[in-house]
């Protein structure tokens, strides 16, 4: 499998240091909102000329690497 994670930047001069797509102040964030809301990768490539498909599997990949825990404990107040 190829990694793609290399089109994710962070830079705290860019979007107040959320990642990123190659710099072009796209989040991270904003693209798996839109993936998650149900549209298409198509759709946002539309939208979004600037962007190619591999920048959206990139994101997927970072979203991947994040998801993986190996625990998660509860924090007690």
């Amino acid at each position: 499998m190829n990694s793609f994670l290399d089109r994710i930047t962070v830079s705290p001069d860019i979007c107040h240091g959320k990642p990123v797509i190659r710099g072009l102040r796209y989040p991270v964030e904003t693209m798996l909102e839109l993936l998650s809301s149900g549209m298409s990768i198509e759709a946002i490539l539309a939208d979004y000329p600037d962007l190619a498909r591999e920048d959206l599997l990139a994101v997927l990949e970072y979203a991947t690497r994040l998801s993986q825990v190996k625990r998660i404990d509860r924090l007690v107040a």
